[in-house]
């Protein structure tokens, strides 16, 4: 349970510095990526682990990894250079 925990955070922080070395423009700052990777991760892997039952820790630490990563997908903002439409309505 610990590893999970310990792990599911680790896979939440080292998300959140991927994302916020590629996409550092267009997100919020660095305390509300972290914090939102961090406590993302820690959510998936609740609730995963809540849904797997005891006994799978991959899969544990995947749903943390793939609930941090919507999450961090969450934070961020539209691009500066929107894509017009063709048609007026």
């Amino acid at each position: 349970m610990l590893f999970a925990v310990f792990g599911s955070v680790l896979l939440g922080l080292a998300l959140a510095w991927a994302a916020d070395r590629r996409l550092a423009a267009r997100l919020p700052g660095r305390p509300a990526v972290y914090g939102t990777g961090a406590l993302g991760a820690l959510f998936g892997a609740w609730v995963a682990g809540a849904s797997l039952g005891p006994g799978h820790e991959l899969g544990t630490l995947l749903g943390a990894t793939l609930f941090g990563g919507v999450l961090l997908s969450l934070l961020l903002r539209p691009s500066a250079h929107r894509l017009r439409r063709a048609l007026p309505f």
